[in-house]
């Protein structure tokens, strides 16, 4: 009896230990190198991504609602960039872009007329 209250006791300090030694630890660092960043929910779906596109020449920040659905969009190369804000139905709420050519804004008033700067 007394060696199983022993075992036990010994099996309940390991663990204790095993729970201690594995504490995440609060790290910083000075730089983070990837190919692709994202954020997922507590789900595991992705909200948001950060990544060069396939051609290798676009880098794309997109966020995502609850469904997956794309709301925001930021692009960027080397003839500008654009910001895209999406509406319920995933039609351009504004859009905004910078080229050299020239910039402008799109918004699509209550009215539905859209309207450009």
């Amino acid at each position: 009896m007394k060696t199983q209250i022993l075992s036990l006791a010994v099996l309940a300090a390991v663990v204790l230990i095993v729970l201690i030694a594995s504490k995440p630890s609060q790290q910083t660092f000075d730089k983070i190198s990837v190919r692709e960043f994202e954020l997922l929910d507590k789900n595991g779906r992705q909200r948001v991504s950060i990544k060069i596109e396939d051609e290798g020449d676009v880098v794309v920040f997109r966020m995502k609602d609850s469904t997956g659905t794309i709301r925001v969009k930021i692009g960027a190369d080397e003839a500008g960039s654009g910001l895209v804000l999406l509406d319920g139905d995933t039609n351009p709420g504004v859009h905004v872009l910078a080229k050299k050519t020239g910039s402008s804004i799109a918004v699509m008033g209550k009215d539905g007329k859209k309207r450009e700067y």
